[in-house]
C-alpha cells in the first residue's frame, strides 16, 4: 500500500492550491488548515516520505519518478524482506514537492533555476512552508517513542528524498528550519528542543558544489535531522560533471561525491539489491555513495543524471528506513 500527495510551490516558495481557475497561493494564515484538509497522514502508513524533484521536471514527470521509486521499493521489500530486520512493515505515504523548475536547458537557464532553488527558501517562503509542513507531519504522525497510539507497533518515520536541484530545495528548507525554533534509531540523538526531526535524508545526484555542506548549508549539521545525510554520485552524470563545471567552476556532488563537510564523510559504494547495508556502514552524519557502476544510462546531454529510479536506489531507501528504527 502506498499513496502520493502533491504539494505545489510557486516561484517565491509560496504554497499553491488547486482551484477551478488553476493554482493560486494559499494565504499564510491558512497553511495549517490547508495541510489538515489535504495532507493528514493516514494511520496505515509506517513511513512518511517527502520527495523533491530536480531541474526541468514537470509535475507529471516528478510524480512518475516518485511512484517509480516507490514501486521498486515495494517489489524489493516483497522479494527480500529478510534484508530489513528492523522494518517489519513498509507502507509509505509520500508528499511530492513540486516547484517551478523550468522547461528549457542551457547555462543561463541552469543558473536561473539553481538560484531559484536557493532563493525559494533564503529569500522566499519555501523554508517556512516546508518547515511548517514537516512540523505538521511530525505533529500528526505516530510518535516512534510512543507506538501505543498507532495500530502498527513501530510508529511512523519521516524520510526526505531529493533529486538534482530538488536536493538544494530540501537542504535550504531544513537549514532554515535549524534556525527557527517553531518548525522543524541513529547514534545522533534527537534534538530535545525540536518538535520536528527527519529520520533520514537521501539525495540523488545532487546539483550543488562538492563543498556545499561546508559553504552553503552550514547549519545542516545542527538541523532537526536525526539520521544521516546520504548522497549518491556517478561518473556518467554529465549534468553535475561536464555542465556543472562550466556553470559553477567545480564538479557537483552528483558527479564527484560529497567533498568537505562539517563532520567526517564516509565513502561507500552502492550495493546490489541482494547485498545488505550493515548499520555501521550508514550510521554516519554524511555518507557519499559511489553509484558509478549503477547509474549508467545516458539520456542526452545530462548523461546518467536522472538514472536514479533503480532497484539499488530502492534498496538504499529501505535500508535507511530499517536502520532508523
Amino acid at each position: 500500500m502506498s499513496e502520493v500527495r502533491t504539494v505545489h510551490l510557486g516561484p517565491g516558495g509560496e504554497l499553491l492550491e488547486e482551484t477551478a481557475g488553476g493554482l493560486r497561493p494559499v494565504p499564510a494564515d491558512r497553511l495549517l488548515d490547508h495541510f489538515a484538509e489535504e495532507l493528514t497522514p493516514p494511520d496505515w502508513a509506517t513511513d512518511l516520505v517527502v520527495y523533491a524533484h530536480g531541474w526541468r521536471t514537470p509535475p507529471e514527470d516528478a510524480r512518475a519518478m516518485a511512484e517509480g521509486l516507490l514501486a521498486l521499493a515495494a517489489d524489493q521489500y516483497a522479494r527480500r524482506q529478510a534484508l530489513y530486520p528492523g522494518l517489519p512493515e513498509w507502507r509509505p505515504w509520500t508528499v511530492l514537492l513540486c516547484w517551478p523548475s523550468g522547461k528549457r536547458r542551457g547555462m543561463g537557464r541552469y543558473r536561473k533555476m539553481r538560484d531559484r532553488a536557493h532563493d525559494l527558501s533564503t529569500d522566499g517562503h519555501a523554508g517556512q512552508v516546508i518547515g511548517q509542513l514537516l512540523g505538521y507531519l511530525d505533529a500528526l504522525r505516530g510518535d516512534p517513542a510512543a507506538p501505543e497510539v498507532l495500530a502498527n507497533r513501530e510508529g511512523q518515520y519521516l524520510h526526505l528524498v531529493g533529486h538534482s536541484l530538488g536536493c538544494r530545495v530540501l537542504c535550504e528548507a531544513v537549514r532554515w528550519a535549524a534556525e527557527e525554533p517553531l518548525t522543524l534509531g541513529w547514534s545522533t540523538p534527537r534534538p530535545a528542543d525540536r518538535p520536528f526531526t527527519a529520520d533520514s535524508m537521501l539525495l540523488f545526484q545532487m546539483a550543488a558544489p562538492r563543498d556545499a555542506f561546508e559553504t552553503l548549508f552550514t547549519q545542516l549539521d545542527a538541523a532537526p535531522l536525526h539520521g544521516p545525510v546520504v548522497a549518491t554520485w556517478a561518473q556518467a552524470d554529465l549534468a553535475t560533471g561536464f555542465w556543472h563545471v562550466r556553470a559553477e567552476k567545480q564538479p557537483g556532488v552528483g558527479y564527484a561525491g560529497i567533498g568537505t563537510a562539517p563532520a567526517p564523510v564516509s565513502g561507500i559504494r552502492m550495493r546490489g539489491p541482494a547485498e545488505p547495508y550493515p548499520h555501521d556502514v550508514l550510521d554516519h552524519r554524511f555518507v557519499s555513495v559511489d553509484a558509478s557502476d549503477v547509474f549508467v544510462r545516458h539520456r542526452g546531454w545530462s548523461g546518467a543524471h536522472s538514472d536514479h529510479v533503480r532497484p539499488e536506489s530502492a534498496h538504499l531507501l529501505l535500508s535507511l528506513a530499517g536502520h532508523a528504527r
